[in-house]
């Protein structure tokens, strides 16, 4: 007897709608950064059930929607992106704006101390150079960067630089809102924006070499709350 299919659509909207184990709202509404125009952007972490993966086709190691603007990850490409330091990842764990969260998700975000390291100055940096290069290029295009890019780059390095600084990852760009939404709107020229972004690089440089984050992420912690949540997820 055949076992009955279901459409890749079906399986992506169980696995976000019954599978979820966090989900939070980023982007500028986290960020403290919002303006009535803001959109909503929303994050998840969703379990696939172990026996998904006992197919040959497996369970998909993301999922865009349903609704406008979300996406999610399956758990174990979630702990694997952090694991490398992705700041989209790392800074999805510490949104102040949790729409679910499972006694799963709170295990997770338990972990998050778990997930940092100094690989985080390697992944910002890359990160932040690229975008500098885009911005770079559009300066010379067009005379003037996309100053929304722009800004979220300034609040990605302020990020960087205080998580070296600390230890700890915050997201909150509060203190800084009035400056960078002067950025967002091109009150600023680029120069000026250029070098508040050289600085900030600099400060990273420099906190680096004194922060308080361990070498190396602790993947042995992440992999044993990995494998308990298979090991449960196969004899649910």
């Amino acid at each position: 007897m055949n076992e009955p299919t279901t459409s890749p659509e079906a399986l992506n909207l169980t696995l976000v709608r019954d599978h979820t184990i966090y989900a939070c709202v980023m982007g500028s509404r986290a960020f403290g950064l919002a303006t009535e125009a803001s959109d909503t952007d929303r994050r998840g972490v969703y379990l696939a059930p172990t026996p998904l993966f006992w197919r040959f086709e497996k369970p998909p190691t993301h999922v865009e929607g349903p609704r406008e603007e979300e996406f999610s990850w399956e758990l174990e490409r979630f702990c694997e992106l952090a694991l490398r330091a992705n700041p989209n990842i790392l800074e999805c764990m510490h949104s102040p704006l949790v729409e679910r969260l499972t006694p799963l998700g709170e295990e997770l975000l338990s972990l998050r101390e778990a997930f940092l390291s100094r690989l985080a100055h390697t992944t910002f940096t890359r990160y932040a150079v690229s975008q500098h290069t885009k911005l770079v290029t559009d300066v010379r295009i067009h005379g003037a960067p996309r100053w929304k890019h722009a800004m979220h780059l300034l609040r990605l390095l302020l990020s960087c630089r205080d998580l070296l600084r600390t230890g700890r990852l915050t997201i909150d760009a509060t203190e800084h809102r009035d400056r960078l939404l002067a950025v967002k709107r091109g009150e600023l020229t680029w120069p000026e924006v250029d070098a508040w972004m050289t600085r900030l690089r600099e400060e990273s440089d420099t906190a680096l070499t004194a922060t308080p984050l361990p070498p190396d992420p602790d993947h042995a912690r992440v992999a044993d709350f990995l494998l308990r949540t298979r090991r449960t997820s196969a004899s649910a």
